[in-house]
């Protein structure tokens, strides 16, 4: 078809480019290796040998932070690299990707400010994808007021702040419920802008979209039943570009007990059979929050079925996130001590 052949024109090259990417991350036997070492200094050896190749150079103690922050520069840089050679609409896509990272990154800096953290050990904490250049100003900032002004406002996530957002309240507002708002406003953003590129991006990325949607609504409703959380401000952290429709919604947001949210999600995407099998869990060890990302892994993985999408670009990032995510899962057992949790990765297909 016509589309297809400008995609291949325009992108072709960066897919291709990606969908080798995707082949290089960790096989089965990988994870096999690293769940068998005894020590950091085994995982950094056995990591050497995949096609993540020497990326600790010999620095450092091994510790689980180096482990974390080399696997996290990896990232950026198979980021970068796709950012910097794309054109629009892909440049424009790209960020939209950057986004959450950035949300995540200004939420631990906020929680940080309110318990009296010293910035500079946060700013190290940050998620490099989610780094932007008003970042580095925080270090003046004395308290939440500043903060808005010196980062929120001429930021690239000043579009998701929204305007019913009271900003001298910031101060007793939730850190969660910033994080919330900001991320509901990012993903409706995200799908409008995915459903107007149309064709098979369209489909493959509304699709996704929806999927995280549902997630953070069904999440907030979880984490709200115990809270002081009033319905009606959940009501304004659940996304409404989800499969879950508005009437799912209005049901979640007061819901005193999981079985409630559980009908309700049963009725319409049949998300209820993650509540089914959570309940199975005898260990309590595999959370809710993990059968969402093994269903992340599974829908992400799914993209790669496809041709000629941006979708795939989405996907990648999504996977290999999740393998970080894996590594430091692993590590960290590892390093504690605790082996018998070690198996407790999320497994990508």
């Amino acid at each position: 078809s016509n589309m297809s052949m400008m995609f291949n024109m325009e992108w072709g090259y960066l897919e291709a480019l990606t969908r080798g990417f995707k082949n290089g991350m960790l096989k089965n036997s990988d994870y096999l290796n690293l769940t068998q070492c005894e020590s950091l200094e085994d995982v950094m050896i056995s990591i050497n040998g995949t096609d993540y190749g020497n990326i600790f150079g010999g620095q450092g103690e091994p510790c689980v932070e180096l482990i974390n922050s080399r696997l996290q520069d990896r990232l950026l840089q198979q980021y970068d690299y796709i950012r910097c050679h794309s054109s629009e609409p892909l440049t424009t896509f790209m960020e939209y990707i950057r986004y959450p990272y950035m949300i995540d990154n200004i939420a631990m800096l906020i929680a940080g400010l309110n318990n009296r953290r010293p910035m500079k050990r946060l700013l190290k904490m940050c998620h490099p994808l989610g780094m932007f250049d008003q970042l580095g100003a925080i270090e003046l900032v004395t308290d939440l007021s500043e903060l808005f002004d010196c980062v929120l406002i001429d930021t690239p996530i000043a579009q998701f702040i929204p305007s019913d957002m009271p900003r001298e309240t910031l101060r007793e507002l939730d850190v969660e419920i910033v994080r919330a708002s900001l991320y509901r406003a990012y993903l409706e953003g995200f799908h409008t802008y995915c459903a107007g590129l149309g064709g098979s991006t369209a489909e493959v990325m509304t699709n996704l979209l929806a999927f995280e949607a549902d997630r953070r609504a069904i999440t907030i409703a979880v984490n709200a039943m115990d809270s002081d959380i009033r319905p009606t401000h959940r009501m304004k952290m659940f996304p409404t570009c989800g499969h879950l429709p508005q009437v799912a919604l209005d049901h979640i947001a007061y819901a005193t007990d999981a079985d409630k949210i559980r009908d309700v999600c049963n009725m319409f995407e049949g998300y209820g059979k993650l509540f089914d099998i959570f309940d199975r869990d005898t260990d309590g060890m595999i959370t809710l929050e993990d059968r969402f990302l093994m269903l992340e892994a599974k829908k992400n993985a799914s993209s790669f079925l496809q041709q000629y999408h941006f979708g795939i670009f989405y996907s990648f990032i999504k996977l290999k996130q999740l393998e970080c995510r894996n590594i430091v899962w692993i590590s960290e057992c590892i390093s504690q001590r605790q082996t018998d949790k070690v198996n407790f990765y999320i497994p990508i297909p």
